[in-house]
């Protein structure tokens, strides 16, 4: 390529290599144009991830700040409806959260969770 950038400078230029000088940089327009479409959609799944990771941090924080701890609570309440536990967690699962094994503490995005809501309907 530099020698037909230099033909095209100052020296006769042949019909063929300046055909080729263009289509090669054509290819090369292409191939950065593919990596710049490549990293912009890296950047959009990021931003997508630190969006969702904000909401959760947002959610969770508003639950430990409305929870304080109690030193004296009973290790061993069962999860019955009614209970205090109980209804701690269907107050999570409403905020958004999955209270299942699988899943628990994470944000539900999805909608409805089967596992989260045969637990709570035991």
């Amino acid at each position: 390529m530099n020698r037909a950038s230099a033909r095209i400078r100052g020296e006769a230029v042949n019909r063929n290599e300046l055909y080729e000088a263009i289509a090669a940089l054509e290819e090369q327009a292409g191939k950065l144009h593919a990596e710049l479409g490549s990293i912009k959609q890296q950047i959009v799944s990021l931003m997508e991830e630190h969006q969702r990771l904000t909401v959760e941090n947002r959610q969770l924080r508003r639950i430990l700040e409305s929870k304080a701890p109690s030193p004296a609570r009973d290790k061993d309440v069962k999860e019955s409806p009614g209970s205090e536990a109980y209804e701690n967690l269907a107050q999570i699962y409403h905020e958004g959260f999955h209270v299942c094994n699988l899943y628990y503490g994470h944000l539900r995005t999805e909608g409805d969770c089967l596992f989260c809501y045969s637990f709570l309907h035991k």
